[in-house]
């Protein structure tokens, strides 16, 4: 059977094609919606993923940080120790006295 499309009316083939062109609108903005929503979906994940690693990240660190400092503080030092600050380390001046800046030896500054 042959559909011949002269017979038909002008004003159904405009609402015809209205309705295709429509129809071709909503799928365009279904997809669009769902595309979009996918995206929000993917980069929540990557969000929530990333922050718990970095969340992790620094609990380790401060676990390990408090750990040291709770094991340097019950270490005992046989005898004395000290520091002395007034020697030069360079090795062209092993043992000589470093001029002075004041309160802070210039090995501490080294602003020579």
């Amino acid at each position: 059977m042959q559909f011949d499309l002269s017979a038909v009316e002008t004003g159904t083939m405009v609402v015809i094609g209205t309705l295709v062109f429509a129809m071709v609108i909503v799928l365009f903005m279904m997809v669009s919606a769902f595309t979009a929503m996918v995206l929000v979906g993917v980069g929540r994940l990557a969000w929530y993923l990333v922050a718990g690693a970095v969340t992790g990240l620094v609990h380790g660190i401060n676990f390990g940080w408090d750990r040291l400092v709770h094991h340097a503080s019950a270490i005992e030092l046989p005898g004395d120790f000290q520091v002395d600050f007034g020697t030069d380390f360079r090795p062209d001046n092993e043992g000589h006295s470093a001029p002075s800046t004041g309160t802070y030896p210039r090995v501490v500054l080294r602003d020579s």
